[in-house]
């Protein structure tokens, strides 16, 4: 579990999973590996024609399409290829040196999965290939991007289109399980080193609560962080990102499932437009 994986796919957020996995290998002090993932299902390696024997004429078309199928296949990943290589360029620039080029046939969550175990970030683009214009403008989330969240078991940082160096932190808070085991690994990981850390929390002013931000704080705290804790009224995700904008808060961090209202963020459309309608890189922990 040593190696940042930057996922490369072309689109418009390409740039930034560069320098975001940059700056995540930086500051970790961790290899970085460039992965693309070729889909099977908009490149298929093979076409299938066992059940076309017999069609007499048809079959020299279907020998043209097997034929433009493997071509299509090889020019995607000639182009993944090429990608790779200046993301490589890219990161070499930014002072990372080992890098570590990789492509793969498959979908991208079952990428991510096998590859887990010598992971410790995965970063991809918030908007993806497959996002649409229309998708993006609205703001929906990259088509493979809620699957691959629901899957893996590593931290997942999504990114804008645009890169900004991170120079502090929201922590979005709810004293579950979950994000008390999310405070713990941001306190001991290298990756907001330095960093001052908002920890907030959107629910009922009560001691309890009161009490377990002061705990988490105290966490943060003893690591060396400056801390602040904030305990807000308001529906969760309007009121995280006013919080969030007021302070000038670069980067979002929030568990994947919690018993409050944070749960709401991956279960169901809560979730998609909480990451939709960031405008900066969000910390999925797990």
């Amino acid at each position: 579990m040593t190696n940042v994986v930057a996922c490369i796919d072309g689109s418009r957020a390409t740039g930034a999973v560069c320098d975001y996995s940059a700056w995540a290998s930086l500051q970790m002090q961790a290899p970085l590996t460039l992965l693309h993932v070729l889909d099977e299902g908009r490149y298929p390696v093979t076409t299938d024609m066992t059940g076309n024997i017999g069609l007499g004429s048809r079959e020299i078309l279907l020998d043209e399409l097997a034929e433009l199928d493997a071509q299509r296949n090889k020019l995607a990943l000639q182009q993944g290829h090429h990608m790779l290589e200046a993301a490589q360029v890219r990161a070499r620039k930014a002072g990372i040196e080992q890098v570590t080029m990789r492509q793969r046939h498959g979908d991208l969550s079952d990428t991510l999965l096998m590859l887990e175990h010598e992971s410790r970030l995965f970063v991809l683009g918030i908007h993806g290939q497959d996002s649409s214009e229309q998708e993006r403008e609205s703001r929906h989330i990259g088509s493979h991007l809620e699957t691959v969240i629901r899957s893996v078991h590593r931290p997942i940082l999504l990114t804008p289109e645009k890169y900004q160096i991170p120079q502090s932190v929201l922590f979005a808070y709810d004293g579950s399980k979950t994000t008390e085991k999310g405070i713990d690994m941001v306190a001991k990981s290298p990756l907001f080193k330095g960093l001052p850390i908002h920890i907030v929390m959107v629910d009922a002013d009560t001691e309890v609560n009161q009490k377990l931000l002061l705990d988490a704080q105290k966490t943060l705290a003893n690591h060396g962080h400056e801390v602040t804790v904030a305990l807000i009224a308001g529906e969760a995700e309007p009121a995280l990102h006013e919080y969030q904008h007021q302070h000038q808060l670069d980067v979002l961090v929030m568990g994947a499932y919690g018993h409050s209202r944070i749960r709401q963020f991956l279960v169901g459309s809560t979730t998609t437009s909480m990451i939709n309608n960031s405008e900066t890189p969000v910390l999925i922990l797990r």
